[in-house]
C-alpha cells in the first residue's frame, strides 16, 4: 500500500472521504451527484404525513443533506444547520437549560457568545460563572445544583486557549451537567469533541465549514439521541434553521475541508513561528508553538493546531491598529476561516464589548486568520505592516 501524499497533514484519511461524500445520495436526487437545492418552502403530502417532505422549517432535502454530512464528520447523533453561529449556541443552551439555571463559561470566548450570556439570557433568568477552563479545580468549584451545562471554546477566540475536553467533560458530568463545545476553530477535520465525551457541540459554518466567506450559519451536534430529539423540534418551534441555498454553500464547502485545513495549518505555523522571533512582537498566541501553556494538550487531542494566530504587538491600542491599516494582503475584517487572510483588531472588533469584564482581550492583540495565499506573501505583508 502506498503512503497517502497528505499522511503527514496529521488529518486523518477517513475524514477526506467522510467530507466528500457525506450526505450525498445521488439515487434520492434522480442521479444528481451535488445534492440539487430544494428552494422550496413546502412539500405536495398526504393528509396523514407518511415520512415524506411537509414544510422547510422543520426538514428540507437540501439542509438534511448537510446535516447527515456533519453529523457523520463529528461522529454524532443528529445535526441541526441553523442560520448562524449565535442561533446554534441559543439552541444548545435553550435545548440543555431553563429559567433558573447557571451555566459555566470560559473566561475568554467570543465576543457574541459573551453578549448572548451577559446580556440576553439573564433576562430568560439563565445566569452565569466565568472561569479559566484550563484550572480545572476552578471549573469544579463553580459548579452548582443549578448547574446544567459547562460551555467550553476550543480553541478559544481570540486567546488561543485550549480546553481538555476529557477532562471538563469528567468534570460537568460529576456535577450533573452536560458539556458543549464550540468547535468552530477546531473543525471537523482536527478534533471531534463527542469522541472526547462531549454532549453537543456548535459551529459557526460561517467560518472554516463554509470556507469562502460567502454564506452565514451554524450547526448543533448531539452524540445521544434523546438531546437530539430535542434540538431537533425546538429549532423547529423556534425557526432558526438554515436555509436551503445556505445549506447548500456549506456542503459545498466541507467537501475541500480537510484540503484546506491541510494548507491553512502548515501556513498558520509558519507565520506563528516568524512573528514569535518578530523585534516588534510581545506575545504570540499559537497552541502550535512548543512554548504556547496548552501545546501539549492541543497535540493530544487535535490532528492539527487550526488557522488562527493572536498576537500581541510591542505598542498600545492604536499602535496595534495601525499594524491593520497597513497590511497589504491580509484584509480588516471581521470573521475568520475563509480562503482569504484576514486581520483584526478584537479590542476594537470582535471584542469591543467584552472590556473590563471577565473575558477581556489585550488591547495590543491582532488576530489572524490565516487563508490560501503563499505563505512567503503573508509574512512578508506581516513585516512590512510591523515595520513601517
Amino acid at each position: 500500500m502506498t503512503a497517502s501524499p497528505l499522511a503527514d497533514s496529521g488529518i486523518p484519511s477517513s475524514v477526506f472521504t467522510d467530507a466528500v461524500r457525506g450526505g450525498m445520495d445521488p439515487a434520492a436526487h434522480n442521479g444528481s451527484i451535488p445534492v440539487p437545492i430544494y428552494q422550496t418552502a413546502t412539500f405536495e403530502r398526504s393528509v396523514v404525513l407518511d415520512g415524506t417532505w411537509d414544510y422547510s422549517r422543520i426538514a428540507n432535502p437540501t439542509r438534511s443533506a448537510l446535516e447527515e454530512a456533519l453529523s457523520l464528520l463529528e461522529h454524532g447523533s443528529d445535526a441541526v444547520a441553523t442560520a448562524s453561529g449565535m442561533a446554534a449556541t441559543l439552541l444548545s443552551v435553550l435545548g440543555t437549560c431553563h429559567s433558573g439555571a447557571h451555566v459555566v463559561i470560559p473566561d475568554n470566548i467570543y465576543g457574541g457568545t459573551w453578549d448572548l450570556f451577559s446580556e440576553v439570557l439573564p433576562s430568560w433568568g439563565i445566569d452565569h460563572t466565568a472561569v479559566d477552563m484550563r484550572d480545572h479545580a476552578a471549573v469544579a468549584a463553580a459548579l452548582t445544583p443549578r448547574t446544567r451545562l459547562v460551555w467550553v471554546e476550543t480553541p478559544s477566540n481570540p486567546m488561543m486557549k485550549v480546553t481538555d475536553i476529557a477532562a471538563i467533560g469528567s468534570i460537568a458530568h460529576a456535577g450533573g451537567a452536560l458539556l458543549g463545545v464550540d468547535s468552530t476553530f477546531g473543525t471537523p477535520a482536527l478534533q471531534r469533541p463527542l469522541v472526547l465525551g462531549a454532549d453537543l457541540l456548535i459551529h459557526s459554518t460561517t467560518k472554516y465549514l463554509g470556507g469562502h466567506s460567502d454564506v452565514t450559519g451554524g450547526v448543533v451536534v448531539t452524540r445521544g439521541p434523546e438531546l437530539a430529539a430535542r434540538i431537533r423540534r425546538l429549532a423547529g418551534q423556534i425557526g432558526v434553521v438554515a436555509g436551503p441555498f445556505d445549506a447548500w454553500l456549506v456542503l459545498r464547502g466541507i467537501r475541500t475541508l480537510p484540503v484546506r485545513m491541510s494548507r491553512i495549518c502548515a501556513s498558520a505555523a509558519a507565520v506563528a513561528e516568524f512573528l514569535a522571533g518578530h523585534p516588534r512582537v510581545r506575545t504570540v498566541h499559537y497552541p502550535g508553538l512548543p512554548g504556547h501553556p496548552d501545546h501539549l494538550i492541543a497535540a493530544r487531542q487535535m490532528n492539527g493546531f487550526g488557522g488562527v494566530v493572536s498576537v500581541e504587538v510591542d505598542g498600545t491600542l492604536d499602535d496595534a491598529a495601525a499594524v491593520c491599516a497597513r497590511t497589504k494582503i491580509f484584509t480588516l475584517a471581521v470573521s475568520l476561516g475563509g480562503i482569504e487572510s484576514l486581520i483584526q483588531h478584537p479590542a476594537q472588533m470582535t471584542h469591543c464589548t467584552t472590556g473590563g469584564t471577565a473575558v477581556s482581550v489585550p488591547a495590543s492583540l491582532l488576530r489572524l486568520s490565516i487563508g490560501l495565499e503563499s505563505v512567503e506573501d503573508l509574512i512578508n505583508d506581516l513585516d512590512q505592516a510591523l515595520h513601517a
